[in-house]
């Protein structure tokens, strides 16, 4: 995932942008906008980077932030003209680097990988939490 995503930062750091920025970018394309919480949500940006990279964007002429008209305490983030253009202009090209990327790839590859990654992340899913709450309580009782 590392190095796919160092494959797409070289690429839209061609048009000025960062890998968080273009996520953003994506993510809005083709969408009327969205609310900080959803977009947080569907990029995986946390709520405090999220704010500055839309920030940023903003400065750009990229994207426009509006005052939620159902709660004012929370702003709509949508793509301006010129984000729009260049959503339009980048993501066609990213998506045919990536298909030349895979392109050795069958649908059967495919399908193994997915399903080895839902064994991973289920995996993952049913770890143990480290509960460090917990061992720094039994060190401090052996301690005592």
């Amino acid at each position: 995932m590392q190095d796919f995503e160092r494959f797409s930062s070289d690429f839209v750091r061609q048009y000025g942008l960062t890998h968080a920025q273009f996520d953003i970018i994506a993510t809005l394309g083709n969408t009327s906008g969205m609310s900080y919480k959803e977009l947080g949500q569907k990029t995986l940006i946390t709520k405090g980077t999220l704010t500055g990279v839309v920030e940023r964007l903003e400065h750009k002429g990229l994207v426009i932030r509006e005052r939620c008209p159902r709660d004012k305490r929370s702003y709509y983030v949508r793509l301006s003209a010129e984000g729009e253009q260049l959503f339009q202009d980048v993501f066609p090209k990213l998506t045919r680097q990536g298909r030349q990327l895979f392109a050795n790839y069958t649908d059967d590859d495919f399908s193994r990988l997915e399903a080895t990654l839902a064994g991973l992340k289920q995996t993952i899913a049913n770890a143990p939490a480290n509960d460090s709450s917990s061992t720094h309580s039994n060190k401090t009782k052996e301690t005592s």
